[in-house]
């Protein structure tokens, strides 16, 4: 009983957390937000790449052949590429929004989905090991810091005041703790399931890191802000070797 509620309270944590530090980005002036959100996103694609390259991938390939860790791995990649053309499964950051209304359920709904898949992954992590479930929470709200910017965006240009913008985002961050409950039981009940389900979170953070967020910085020029996303995202993979 005791993992379930670690699982759940690290669910909590990788759903509201980022939620909680992206409340305080948006107070600070635009013109140093636009600075900072990169910076966070930087960070956020160092320890998605280490907790799924160093800690998820190999702890998976401990209970699975690897041919089915890789096969895994690949299909998951391909899911998550079709759930974002189905607007399930979105990185929306300050730059990169769509600011209209018609934006507004999509992004709910895939926010909320999203999140309900990061809670199973932080409890399926738990369940393997709690250092684990820890390192998994960390990354999980390093990446929504800079959703969540996106999307409070979104929701302050749809028209919605800044109270109702926070409370629809708090909404959708608690889905992580469903999801949470739904793997722990559905884990409980058929254990072998859980390495695929670790391959698969692995899939989910490598597709967010490359095909999300890393394109994104890629923008612009290559000046000294350059070196400081590289440090910022090794500072994120040494932070999930430290863990």
């Amino acid at each position: 009983m005791s993992t379930f509620f670690i699982a759940l309270g690290l669910s909590l944590v990788g759903g509201l957390g980022g939620l909680l530090v992206a409340s305080g980005v948006l107070l600070i002036k635009d013109s140093t937000r636009s600075r900072l959100v990169p910076w966070l996103v930087s960070y956020a694609v160092g320890a998605l790449l280490g907790v799924s390259i160093l800690a998820l991938l190999p702890t998976t390939l401990e209970q699975l052949p690897p041919s089915r860790v890789f096969a895994t791995l690949l299909w998951g990649i391909l899911l998550f590429f079709v759930l974002e053309k189905l607007v399930l499964w979105r990185h929306c950051h300050v730059h990169d929004c769509e600011v209209h209304e018609s934006s507004v359920v999509p992004v709910l709904v895939g926010d909320a989905f999203h999140n309900f898949v990061d809670g199973a992954v932080v409890a399926a992590a738990v369940m393997t090991s709690v250092p684990l479930g820890v390192s998994t929470a960390i990354a999980v709200a390093a990446h929504e810091i800079p959703q969540e910017v996106g999307e409070f965006a979104i929701l302050l240009h749809a028209g919605y005041a800044r109270g109702r913008a926070l409370l629809l985002n708090v909404l959708s961050g608690l889905a992580s703790a469903v999801g949470a409950v739904v793997a722990f039981v559905a884990f409980d009940v058929v254990p072998q399931l859980l390495p695929y389900f670790l391959a698969l979170a692995a899939a989910s953070f490598l597709y967010v890191a490359m095909a999300d967020l890393i394109p994104g910085l890629h923008r612009g020029r290559t000046d000294a802000g350059s070196l400081r996303q590289i440090l910022l995202i090794a500072a994120g993979v040494v932070t999930m070797l430290i863990l």
